[in-house]
C-alpha cells in the first residue's frame, strides 16, 4: 500500500488514451476505462492535475464504484466496450473491490476462476485488463511469490508486474515484469514528486530480437512493394534465391518461419497444389502494426 500504484495506473491510462509513448515504449492509442475503486472523484481530479496539468484526455474514463464480478460487473463492462468500440485498456484498482467475499476467497480455485473470467472477457472483446492487487507482507526470494493470495491469480493471467520499494519513503522502486508473451524484465523507476509521475532510470534486460536470417533476407529482396508477388516451385525458388539447400529443406524452413515472415517482413507465404505439382506463393502486404 501507498507506494504509488495508483499514480502508475493513471500514468499508463493517460498515455494510452493520448497515444503518447511511455519510457520510450510505443503504445496503441485507444479509449481507457479506469475503475479507481479506492478513490473519489475529487482525489482523482487533484492527482491528474498534478501529473498532467489541465490538459485532459477525452478518451480517458473513470468510475469510483462498480458491481462485483459475480453480480453485474461483466454487464457493465459489455455496455462500456459496446459504446466505445476503440476501447483498449480497462484498469481495475483493486481486485479485492470486485471479487466476491466468501469462505474460499483465498483458495486456488477461487483465485483462478476470477482471473479466468477477466481473461475470457479480454479475449472476446480484444481488451487488455490491468488488475491491481496487493503483495503480501512476507518476504520471498521470488518477487512473484509475494502476490497476495494463491498461485491461481498468476496462473490464469497472461503476465504480471510487481512493483516494490525497499523503503516506503523512497522515491525509487523496482518493477519486475514476467509473462507468457514477453521476456522477463526488471525496470528501475524514480518517482518525480514534483510532477507525481514515474520515470524510467534503467532496465536490466533489453528485449531480445532474433538475429537476421539470410534466407528471409533474400526473400525480402525478392518480394517487395514494387514486385509484390512471386509464384513457383520450391526448386525454382532455390534457383532464384541462389541458396545452397534442397527444395524440401527450403519448404520446411518457410513453414517454420511463416509467422516471422508476416510479422517482420510483411510477406505472406502459402503453398498451393495445382495440376503440375505444389507451388509456393509469396505475397507482399506490408508489416503488421
Amino acid at each position: 500500500p501507498k507506494i504509488g500504484k495508483s499514480f502508475f495506473m493513471a500514468q499508463i491510462g493517460y498515455h494510452i488514451s493520448k497515444g503518447l509513448p511511455l519510457w520510450g515504449f510505443s503504445v496503441r492509442q485507444g479509449t481507457v476505462l479506469y475503475l479507481a475503486l479506492e478513490d473519489d472523484y475529487a482525489r482523482l481530479q487533484k492527482r491528474l492535475s498534478q501529473m498532467f496539468g489541465m490538459e485532459g484526455s477525452e478518451n480517458f474514463y473513470f468510475a469510483t464504484k462498480s458491481k462485483s464480478l459475480n453480480d453485474g460487473l461483466e454487464r457493465q463492462l459489455v455496455t462500456f466496450v459496446t459504446e466505445h468500440k476503440d476501447a483498449r485498456l480497462i484498469i481495475i484498482d483493486t481486485l479485492q473491490k470486485v471479487r466476491e467475499v466468501g469462505g474460499d476467497k483465498f483458495s486456488y480455485a477461487s483465485d483462478y476462476e476470477i482471473v479466468t473470467k477477466l481473461k475470457e472477457f479480454s479475449d472476446k472483446y480484444g481488451i487488455c485488463f490491468l488488475v491491481v492487487h496487493h503483495t503480501r507482507k512476507m518476504e520471498s526470494s521470488d518477487s512473484f511469490d509475494m502476490i497476495s493470495g494463491t498461485n491461481g491469480l498468476l496462473g490464469a493471467a497472461d503476465g504480471a508486474f510487481v512493483m516494490q520499494k525497499e523503503k516506503r519513503t523512497d522515491n525509487k522502486a523496482v518493477l519486475e515484469v514476467a509473462g507468457r508473451d514477453q521476456q522477463d524484465q526488471k525496470l528501475w523507476l524514480n518517482f518525480n514528486r514534483e510532477r507525481c509521475v514515474w520515470e524510467l532510470t534503467k532496465t536490466e534486460t533489453e528485449l531480445w530480437k532474433e538475429p537476421e536470417d539470410p534466407l528471409l533476407e533474400k526473400i525480402k529482396e525478392l518480394v517487395t512493394e514494387t514486385q509484390p508477388e512471386w509464384t513457383g516451385t520450391a526448386t525454382e525458388l532455390v534457383q532464384v534465391l541462389q541458396v545452397e539447400m534442397q527444395p524440401n529443406a527450403l519448404s520446411r524452413k518457410l513453414n517454420v518461419s511463416l509467422e516471422r515472415l508476416i510479422l517482420e517482413y510483411g510477406i505472406q507465404y502459402k503453398t498451393e497444389r495445382g495440376h503440375d505439382g505444389r507451388k509456393i506463393r509469396l505475397t507482399f502486404g506490408g508489416k503488421q502494426a
